[in-house]
């Protein structure tokens, strides 16, 4: 099914099933990017980054959120 076709059901759903699969979709999303962070994390994509936030840390550069 292509890109056009998906909006095209998409625009004549009911507000009711709108609404359910816009929260499934949210949940879709959410889903795929947990799984892009994961794969970063154990790819070692975020190392150096984790590295430089714990260095901040450590200098007291960080405030309480």
């Amino acid at each position: 099914m292509s890109v056009e076709e998906l909006e095209s059901v998409v625009s004549r759903l009911s507000t009711d099933e709108l609404s359910r699969f816009s929260e499934w979709f949210e949940e879709f999303l959410a889903d795929q990017w947990d799984r892009k962070i994961e794969q970063d994390v154990l790819a070692g994509r975020l190392d150096a980054s984790v590295t430089r936030s714990n260095a901040h840390f450590d200098a007291g550069r960080c405030t309480p959120l």
